[in-house]
């Protein structure tokens, strides 16, 4: 049974949104890294942590 024009219409469409918003991510999630978010992140979780027990 040949695809109606509603099926084939969709299976050729192709969704731009994730082209672009992936590689924007992955660039952010890079200069992120680079500039040493991590470790000031965790160092900022451990000093929230370590406050909220009462130690820090």
């Amino acid at each position: 049974m040949p695809p109606t024009s509603r099926e084939s219409h969709h299976k050729r469409s192709l969704r731009k949104g994730p082209f672009v918003v992936i590689p924007a991510f992955l660039f952010l999630w890079l200069i992120g890294v680079a500039t040493g978010e991590p470790s000031r992140v965790l160092e900022q979780a451990l000093q929230v942590c370590l406050s909220c027990i009462g130690i820090g």
